[in-house]
């Protein structure tokens, strides 16, 4: 019998079970009177397993959505003027679960807990969706799938009945490659795009390749059809050009569980909430302090905030997901073993993943990696869409995306750029600082010009047009450098043009930078003069185009519109 089951018999949690051990700094367990400590029998992990016989829904919970919406998905329902459907968004908070445990899981009591909790763990495997791993000198991209699947206990009054389920919240999160930010991006579950085709495991081992789809719901790219979550992420790319490494997807229980583990989830209403018809959340407002139904009633309603849209249901979501993350990672969860190991519980029971992360080594290896990212420069977003035009004025149910600001948007994700302000103003200060050189070395041509007759140079090619370095002594020599010496390859690729030179070649330097247009940026002088003998050296970069022409500007970091949604998770944010 293991830990959890022997305080199951004695009706004690697990977690009180775990004590701190002065002498090693460690949790231990502490068995009943015993002064023995164990640790929990190694537990097989758990696999997928058949979705248990769907019962009927408890009186009082509200009906799903409606299932008129066109096309492809088994519902409509975003429509602005109310209506039923609260209940599939709660899955959002799902997220939580995995991605704040994630970010505070290295290096504390789960490293004495993991064999236990790798029997919770359900590992699934996605023949071959993503990369299968992460490297620490790249992103990392996680996607997170909450399901609207009814399993886990209590739920089944949730959800569809007999769905095998969807993807019905969906949130890929981006882990920058010098692992100082994120962002976490929802991908509405009702837009309209195109499904790839993709190749399934199916129970006998074999595997079946499910046709592609265009033009339906994203939502179907998981369960419709047979397709599993190597479909949604494979969806994903598709839609954001962004490769998915990994999948995390979990049930109804999480939100109820996680919530719970953390001694509540603290949220602030800016005004009082009554929502009879949906979710039957009822708050005054101001601050409140959520957990268990309550918190999963706070997610899933959408008759008090905004304009009762799911739209608006995601950023008051996103708004719990960084308040919880910001309790999981406050000292009142980190020292206290019963919150962590209940935690740790609770996330994994209800965590389901690819098997390239499937033991909770691999997730602290993983956690080892996001656990320093501080909640300031997490920022959440949602992929910018519009009404689907091709519905009729006043049935709008389905999105497209709005191509003017979800491009700048994604460029950014894919060019690992940080949306957080204080990146920004990093990034500020390093423009600043590029400027101000900038303008020293601008100083630097406005000196004394050699004669051409005077210069002396040697041209290697470091990633122009092939045969550019000769092109460019034949050019020189017919504007009357006639000192042009070596040419060739240069021994490594650089990305711009370079010019090196000594002090006292700064007025050949300049001569030089004049004929072929070069750039202040271009100029590199060195801090000791040359020999009589020595030559400059002129490297020419990617963006060389030919003699004469002016270089390529450096590709520009794209501004984010001012209409794309976003908000970072270390700010309390009143819900409207």
């Amino acid at each position: 019998m293991d830990a959890q089951s022997r305080g199951r018999a004695d009706e004690i949690d697990p977690a009180d079970q775990w004590v701190l051990n002065p002498r090693t700094g460690n949790y231990e367990l502490q068995l009943g009177d015993s002064t023995a400590q164990q640790r929990p029998k190694v537990a097989a992990p758990r696999r997928s397993a058949p979705a248990p016989a769907p019962t009927a829904p408890s009186p009082g919970v509200p009906k799903p959505r409606r299932g008129d919406g066109p096309p492809g998905g088994r519902r409509g329902g975003r429509s602005r003027q109310g209506g039923g459907g609260g209940r599939r968004k709660k899955a959002l908070l799902i997220t939580s679960g995995t991605l704040a445990f994630l970010l505070v899981g290295g290096g504390v009591a789960a490293y004495l807990y993991y064999d236990h909790l790798n029997g919770n763990l359900n590992v699934t495997d996605v023949a071959g969706a993503g990369t299968g791993g992460f490297k620490k000198d790249q992103a990392i991209n996680i996607l997170v799938i909450g399901t609207d699947k009814r399993t886990g206990a209590g739920n089944e009054s949730y959800g569809d009945k007999d769905s095998v389920g969807h993807a019905d919240t969906t949130i890929l999160f981006h882990v920058s490659k010098d692992r100082t930010n994120a962002t976490a991006l929802s991908i509405p579950r009702d837009l309209i795009t195109n499904i790839p085709a993709c190749p399934t495991k199916q129970p006998d081992g074999s595997t079946k390749t499910i046709p592609p789809a265009k033009g339906i719901r994203f939502n179907t790219s998981l369960g419709q059809g047979g397709r599993d979550a190597g479909c949604t992420m494979r969806t994903v790319k598709e839609l954001t050009g962004i490769e998915v490494d990994h999948f995390m997807m979990a049930d109804f229980n999480a939100v109820k569980t996680l919530s719970t583990a953390v001694g509540g989830v603290p949220v602030c209403l800016d005004k009082a909430v009554n929502d009879e018809e949906g979710s039957q959340l009822k708050l005054g407002p101001g601050e409140h302090r959520l957990s268990g139904e309550q918190a999963l009633a706070f997610v899933r309603t959408r008759h008090g905030f905004g304009n009762n849209s799911d739209l608006d249901r995601i950023k008051i979501q996103q708004q719990f997901l960084g308040s919880m993350m910001r309790q999981m990672k406050s000292q009142e969860t980190l020292t206290s073993p019963k919150k962590f190991l209940s935690l740790a519980e609770a996330a994994t029971k209800s965590l389901s993943v690819d098997s390239g992360i499937g033991s909770i080594a691999k997730l602290t290896d993983l956690a080892g990696e996001l656990k320093d990212i501080d909640t300031k420069n997490i920022t959440f977003t949602t992929l910018p869409v519009k009404d689907n035009p091709a519905e009729p004025e006043g049935q709008k149910a389905t999105v497209v995306v709005e191509k003017s600001l979800a491009d700048p948007l994604l460029q950014m994700i894919r060019g690992d750029i940080s949306l957080t302000e204080v990146e920004k103003k990093e990034q500020a200060a390093k423009e600043a600082a590029d400027a101000d050189a900038k303008a020293k070395q601008d100083a630097l041509l406005q000196g004394n010009k050699a004669p051409a007759a005077s210069v002396r140079v040697d041209v290697y090619n470091g990633g122009g047009p092939t045969g550019a370095a000769s092109t460019t002594q034949n050019w020189l020599n017919g504007k009357g450098v006639p000192k042009v010496g070596k040419t060739g390859n240069a021994p490594e690729k650089v990305g711009a043009t370079q010019l090196e030179y000594a002090p006292n070649q700064a007025d050949q330097a300049r001569a030089l930078a004049e004929l072929l247009g070069l750039p202040a940026t271009a100029m590199k002088m060195g801090t000791a003069d040359a020999g009589a003998k020595t030559v400059m050296k002129l490297t020419l970069g990617a963006d060389f185009k030919e003699p004469g022409a002016p270089l390529s500007a450096a590709p520009a970091v794209p501004a984010l519109p001012d209409d794309v949604q976003q908000a970072q998770a270390d700010k309390a944010i009143c819900a409207k």
